[in-house]
């Protein structure tokens, strides 16, 4: 080693075998490529084949056979005694086409058909307002479609009360027991001050048309599942804005979205359902509690000092005389805001699946949540999260598309974690990606959180200690391109490690409880690009390799500061400028061989070292 790097440490270097030779520039196209060819599966994938029906797309009717309702007013006439008029309230009783227009100050349309009965309701600038109940109430029917005319504004609103008129709780401006389709080319504004936007009892379509709802509780409400394509919803909800549940049916009450656009503002979660959710296309825009600054501000500041050695701990592989390490911060007191109401973005029980679509997130808690799995086969996500950005309880799966994560205060969380390509880059208050057992809480127990007391790592190949831990949780990251900045642990893993592709950057910073590498049981690369910066008292480097490591305490370094790595033929194999300060350098790709020289400068400071 050269006097010049009088400032640098060894720390840990592998004995492993070599690797072969690569361009590391080359792993994150060859992963970005790749990882088109995968995709996780799920039981629960459908298609728009297995969703909609040719009718609920149909629009077309027959003007002559047509039955005519028009309103002015209080009053009310019909071109056919198939409707019931009694004052302000009308009753349609029969199978047919019914073209409405006109305004209805204060009554009710009611569709009181046979159960086998198919009814198209076609709206033609038709304004209905109840004040004490639904201005569309679907009694009895087997399915009813709504068409909005071409060109035409409709609107549905309740007057602020609702008033019990049978044995049903009606509380929406649109109220159906039956199977309810909203198609057509016009506008419809649902308008419910002190209930639901429309509740649908069955499935609720909806295949086109642009939608306004303003509503004291859930926009959307459905017991079996809600369905959209190809229409265009804003929404204003003071609870959920699109909500599906079904307490007697587990496989119902889920949300399937094909294609168009949601842009909607909720003081409860934006897209929640009892089963599951799929998007497989379409422009999402959710506003959710007020956004991310409404969330809890948690970080991960618990600064203070930790034991550092086990088996091995002074040395090389222990990372410091005795394997201790200053404390050089001091505890900083945060603070969380709790809350009982669910604010999530997306949220699903059984599982949550996006193919596709372009998807905006600003909410106070989690932004993507399901309580089983969460997989991401494609699309782009632009996230604010005031608690963790994409949450699984069990398996959280990316094999493409593009996530970009502003703010959260956990990146990607779950029991399991694979990333199998996709671009994703975030920026959390605590860990980037955290395999924490799946608990959805901030500052969950495991990792630094939990008792820190040595183990495997601490002798070769560990910076720092191994953790003593019996989680079963795992990260895989085998293509894709990742971009980690955290105030907590890059890679946080109460389990294992395993990198066999793609191209992965941590920037973590140098104070506090935080590593770069975080694991209990063990860290392994065996291919792939990895380069990761951060703090050096707590440090862990990869506990098995078989492509070489180099992993280097640096000193006190600045956020900017330039890290060059080159063989001994001057060729450079990598080359980065950390955005946050470091004290720590730890480095694999496949062109860094086991056992060979490579010359390292940080800044103005520079050494020979050879690769583990």
């Amino acid at each position: 080693m050269r006097k010049a790097i009088s400032l640098l440490l060894v720390l840990a270097l592998s004995l492993l075998a070599g690797c072969g030779k690569k361009a590391a520039s080359s792993v994150a196209e060859n992963a970005a490529s790749g990882a088109e060819n995968h995709s996780a599966n799920v039981d629960f994938a459908q298609s728009d084949a297995d969703m909609f029906t040719e009718r609920d797309s149909r629009t077309q009717y027959d003007e002559k056979e047509a039955i005519t309702i028009e309103f002015n007013g209080t009053k009310v006439a019909a071109s056919s005694n198939k409707v019931h008029i009694s004052g302000s309230t009308v009753t349609i009783t029969e199978e047919a086409t019914y073209v409405l227009s006109g305004e209805l100050s204060d009554g009710m349309l009611i569709v009181q058909a046979p159960e086998t009965a198919k009814l198209q309701l076609v709206f033609n600038g038709v304004h209905i307002t109840s004040q004490t109940s639904a201005a569309l109430y679907i009694a009895e029917a087997d399915k009813v479609f709504v068409t909005l005319a071409e060109g035409s504004m409709n609107s549905l609103t309740n007057g602020g009360s609702f008033t019990a008129i049978d044995e049903n709780n009606i509380d929406a401006a649109l109220f159906s027991k039956q199977d309810l389709t909203l198609n057509g080319s016009g506008t419809l504004t649902v308008t419910s001050p002190v209930g639901h936007g429309i509740v649908c009892k069955d499935d609720l379509v909806i295949t086109g048309g642009s939608y306004t709802v303003n509503s004291a509780s859930h926009g959307l409400d459905a017991n079996d599942s809600v369905r959209i394509s190809e229409a265009t919803l804003t929404i204003d909800a003071g609870k959920d804005a699109i909500h599906a549940e079904n307490s007697e049916d587990a496989e119902k009450g889920f949300i399937y979205i094909s294609s168009g656009t949601i842009k909607a503002e909720a003081e409860g979660d934006g897209i929640a359902a009892g089963a599951y959710v799929q998007i497989a296309d379409g422009t999402i825009d959710l506003l959710v509690g007020g956004g991310s600054e409404n969330g809890s501000k948690a970080s991960s500041d618990n600064f203070g000092g930790f034991m550092g050695g086990g088996p091995g701990g002074g040395g090389h592989g222990g990372g410091g005389p005795g394997g201790r390490y200053p404390n050089d911060m001091q505890s900083s007191n945060t603070t969380t805001e709790e809350s009982s109401t669910s604010m999530k973005g997306l949220k699903a029980a059984s599982g949550l699946l996006v193919s596709n679509g372009n998807i905006t997130i600003n909410s106070a808690d989690d932004a993507v949540h399901s309580d089983a799995s969460v997989a991401i086969n494609g699309g782009t996500f632009t996230i604010a999260s005031g608690d963790d950005a994409i949450h699984a309880e069990d398996t959280l799966t990316v094999t493409a598309g593009k996530i970009v994560i502003s703010e959260c205060y956990e990146g990607l969380e779950a029991l399991h974690i694979d990333v199998q390509g996709g671009d994703v880059q975030l920026v959390a208050r605590d860990d980037g990606l955290n395999a924490a057992g799946g608990t959805d809480q901030s500052g969950t127990t495991g990792g630094r959180d939990g008792a820190f007391g040595g183990g495997p790592g601490g002798g070769r190949g560990g910076m720092g200690g191994g953790m003593s831990s019996n989680s079963n949780g795992t990260i895989k990251i085998s293509g894709g391109n990742l971009h980690i900045n955290s105030s907590g642990d890059g890679i946080d893993a109460n389990g294992t490690v395993e990198i066999s592709g793609g191209y992965t950057v941590v920037v973590g910073p140098t104070q506090g409880d935080t590593a770069t590498l975080d694991y209990d049981k063990s860290a392994t690369i065996t291919g792939g690009t990895f380069i990761g910066t951060g703090a050096s008292g707590m440090a862990q480097t990869f506990s098995d390799s078989e492509q070489g490591v180099i992993a280097v305490s640096v000193g006190s370094q600045s956020a900017g500061t330039q890290i060059v790595l080159k063989d001994q033929s001057g060729k450079t194999i990598m080359q980065h400028a950390p955005e946050l300060s470091f004290a720590v350098v730890i480095f694999s790709g496949p062109e860094l061989v086991k056992g060979e020289t490579y010359s390292l400068t940080v800044g103005t400071e520079s050494g020979d070292f050879v690769a583990s």
